[in-house]
């Protein structure tokens, strides 16, 4: 029963690492925003250099990735109530998933060093084989419906619709286009796939190779 529990527990806390480092990598990959502002032509249809909507962004995330940072002041884009309570929201779950990441590290890290104290490094290829499945699932939807997702994913972590910019009052917006987010959407979930099938040939291997 001990055991068993230690394997439950030993899982979750991997599986929240991988989701959470893959998370905090995406939310702070600057060059797939420098990317997007360029592809989307987004100077151009603000009347601002690529320069300003930068430090803009970067103003933004330091905002949301630091807990000393306490204000949200963006010089070249306002902001109303609604859109700063939601940007505290998101701060809020930035953080979260800090702390989520930090603590299921140290819980991989210990699981991951019972598994091989105890060479049980086989019972791991069966949760990494099914692992693979959900990153690739929600790819799918991602590609067929993102809109859904989206909507699915505000509705879920949010309880109002502060979410929903204005464009007139927040401006901000028109530099955060819906298709910027579907590109994290698929970092993070490639990032969690790549994570899920390297666990997988890697256990698989070291399994095999002390039989």
């Amino acid at each position: 029963m001990k055991k068993t529990a230690s394997h439950f527990f030993g899982l979750i806390s991997l599986f929240l690492c991988i989701l959470t480092l893959a998370i905090a990598f995406t939310i702070n990959f600057t060059p797939l925003y420098a990317f997007d502002v360029t592809y989307f032509a987004i100077p151009e249809s603000l009347g601002f250099s690529k320069e300003t909507i930068m430090d803009n962004y970067s103003i933004l995330l330091d905002y949301l990735n630091k807990p000393w940072v306490s204000e949200l002041v963006m010089p070249d884009f306002p902001s109303s109530e609604d859109g700063l309570f939601h940007f505290y929201e998101v701060k809020r779950l930035f953080l979260l998933n800090y702390s989520v990441a930090s603590l299921s590290t140290i819980g991989t890290f210990l699981y991951l060093r019972y598994i091989k104290r105890t060479k049980q490094t086989w019972k791991l290829i069966r949760p990494f084989q099914w692992g693979m499945i959900m990153p690739f699932v929600v790819l799918v939807i991602v590609a067929l419906n993102f809109d859904a997702l989206f909507i699915a994913f505000h509705e879920l972590f949010f309880n109002n619709d502060a979410w929903l910019f204005n464009p007139s009052t927040d401006p901000i917006i028109l530099a955060l286009p819906e298709a910027f987010f579907m590109h994290c959407f698929i970092l993070a979930f490639s990032l969690i796939e790549l994570a899920m099938a390297i666990g997988y040939f890697t256990t698989k291997r070291l399994a095999f190779k002390k039989r």
